[in-house]
């Protein structure tokens, strides 16, 4: 029964309730209204300082305004809680990505301020993704950032299964797994200078998910949405979730602490060793048959691993284990892990 549930495709994790619609769908239309209702158009505030970028890219994405943007959206990439993600083609074919909130908790003073002291500690991050600029008004309020066209490690994992085929390589999540590990190691050492008036909590994330890790065509990690549950407040899509969602009230932490973001990270790992229906009871099922799995009576890799690189790959299931406890106290912080993993 254990080696069918692990060897068996499966639907991959929406990650507390995210979306991915079908390509091709536009948006315009649901911002006609928006468009219509405003008089004077409003330029976007950049995050982007022309010592950071090259002065082309500077060029364009000063030169953006709201309607630019909302009438260049050419699909949905992704829904969550939290809003909806776009990706939008602007003048001369600049791609860029639209996190549009549903409900922001801060008003706009507060809004500007967060929202530019995480673009400014993004830039400092290899492994975070980078915000161009933002917009507030009454009636819309969202951030705009760097796109990646080979999509989120969710996208991939989720369209490989679909077809049961095997997305990455061992090699390939090895490096995808240290990457996400940095990411969150740079985060949990940040802080908040003294007369930063942003009132963040710098030193979380808030939201580590498959579906924020997006991948580069040499499947080098960014990290997305970094501070973004700081900006906005988690909405109810439907009165009927679908299944993945209510599974994932099981296995997704939302508490707002260092601990949580750990949590996360372990799901993540065991999504990336042995598949993406993590549903309930998932974790107790590997510990009371981990002798069997260890010794290769039970299939739980879903990509082929021998010798000493499946040596590696258990210790890497023994971190999921270990930060995926429901204990917070007994899962280790993210600089211990990034040690173990820098011994394998």
């Amino acid at each position: 029964m254990l080696s069918r549930a692990f060897t068996k495709p499966r639907r991959s994790i929406k990650d507390g309730g995210d979306q991915q619609s079908k390509s091709g769908g536009g948006s315009i239309y649901e911002y006609e209204d928006m468009v219509v209702g405003f008089s004077d158009d409003l330029p976007l505030i950049s995050c982007i300082k022309n010592h950071e970028q090259d002065h082309k890219v500077v060029g364009i994405q000063m030169m953006m305004t709201m309607k630019e943007v909302l009438r260049s959206s050419v699909g949905v990439m992704g829904e969550s809680r939290l809003g909806i993600t776009e990706k939008v083609v602007l003048l001369k074919g600049h791609v860029f990505a639209v996190k549009r909130f549903r409900k922001v908790i801060v008003g706009r003073s507060d809004f500007g301020r967060r929202v530019e002291r995480l673009a400014l500690v993004s830039t400092k991050c290899d492994f975070l993704v980078p915000i161009t600029a933002y917009l507030y008004t009454k009636r819309i309020k969202f951030v705009l950032y760097h796109y990646y066209p080979m999509g989120s490690l969710a996208q991939l994992l989720e369209g490989a299964r679909k077809h049961g085929q095997t997305a990455l390589n061992w090699n390939q999540r090895l490096k995808i797994i240290h990457q996400i590990a940095q990411a969150i190691g740079f985060i949990h050492l940040e802080s908040t200078p003294p007369n930063d008036r942003s009132n963040m909590q710098m030193n979380i994330h808030g939201n580590i998910k498959s579906s924020n890790v997006m991948l580069n065509v040499d499947f080098s990690v960014r990290l997305s949405d970094y501070g973004f549950v700081q900006l906005a407040e988690n909405v109810e899509v439907s009165d009927k979730p679908p299944p993945a969602a209510v599974e994932n009230i099981y296995i997704y932490r939302e508490e707002l602490c260092q601990k949580s973001d750990v949590y996360n990270f372990g799901i993540i790992l065991l999504d990336i060793l042995g598949g993406s229906n993590l549903k309930r009871g998932f974790r107790k099922c590997i510990l009371e048959n981990k002798a069997e799995i260890r010794e290769g009576q039970l299939e739980f890799f879903e990509f082929a691993v021998e010798g000493k690189e499946r040596k590696r790959a258990l210790h890497i299931l023994d971190i999921a284990l270990t930060c995926t406890n429901r204990s917070a106290e007994c899962r280790p912080p993210i600089d211990q892990i990034l040690l173990l993993l820098e011994m394998l």
